[in-house]
């Protein structure tokens, strides 16, 4: 447990040391929101939004967006920069397991998630104030499962892309489409035909209902949390399966 508190705190000051954790993780969702913010303000539209505020609509979804740049982005360049250098080779020769590398990188994307959605929900209320959570409880149980979601998706592609400039292609691609689709970017009544149903099934979407429905005060998102769940196990199983140190 030592030797993992020691390594998490070794893997935070590497994290926020590259230049990409910090612009998809940090910046761009405090970004995001002050643009959606600035066009759509905070006024309830019936037609689209869920009927609420944009505002309202858009604070927890972009705690959504802090966890999917965490994992389509910064977890696979992580990892993949990790087995290109050596370093992977260096921790199993040091008898470090499986485990508690991806335990510590674990540590990491739940405080890194943390810290991004606080810098959200401050701008987000100094800016536009915007309603609170009306179950609190919900939405942190909704946080962790995202979180744990998104984690163990950035610990598949960490396992199954060759290398980093593949994990950030391949990572990119995958941010953007979802950012955009998934509920996270216009409307998702504007979406239609294809794009509507591309954005009904990424993950994203699923973990942006979970996130949304305790904040508005709307019932507990079943299905999205189940699907959310099932994302979760075939992901982690899947990393364990093809994780490779070298």
């Amino acid at each position: 447990m030592r030797t993992l508190f020691k390594l998490t705190w070794v893997e935070i000051k590497l994290f926020i040391r590259e230049p990409i954790t910090v612009v998809f993780t940090l910046a761009l969702p405090m970004i995001f929101l002050v643009v959606m913010g600035g066009v759509f303000g905070n006024t309830p539209k019936a037609e689209i939004y869920r009927g609420v505020g944009a505002m309202d609509y858009y604070m927890p979804s972009y705690y959504g967006l802090v966890m999917m740049a965490i994992g389509t982005v910064a977890l696979p360049v992580h990892l993949t920069g990790y087995r290109e250098r050596g370093i992977l080779r260096r921790f199993r020769a040091s008898s470090f397991s499986v485990w508690s590398v991806l335990g510590s990188q674990f540590m990491v994307s739940f405080v890194i998630t943390i810290v991004g959605s606080i810098l959200v929900t401050v701008l987000g209320v100094v800016t536009y104030h915007p309603h609170m959570p009306v179950n609190p409880v919900q939405l942190v149980a909704a946080f962790v499962l995202g979180t744990v979601c998104f984690t163990c998706f950035g610990f598949f592609l960490g396992a199954v892309l060759p290398s980093t400039r593949s994990a950030q292609g391949i990572g990119l691609i995958l941010f953007f489409v979802m950012m955009i689709l998934g509920g996270a970017g216009p409307p998702p009544e504007v979406l239609k035909g294809a794009m509507g149903i591309i954005g009904d099934i990424t993950p994203l979407r699923h973990v942006i209902l979970m996130l949304q429905n305790p904040w508005l005060g709307f019932s507990w998102h079943t299905s999205a949390s189940l699907i959310t769940a099932g994302i979760t196990v075939v992901a982690a199983l899947l990393a364990a399966r093809f994780f490779r140190w070298e």
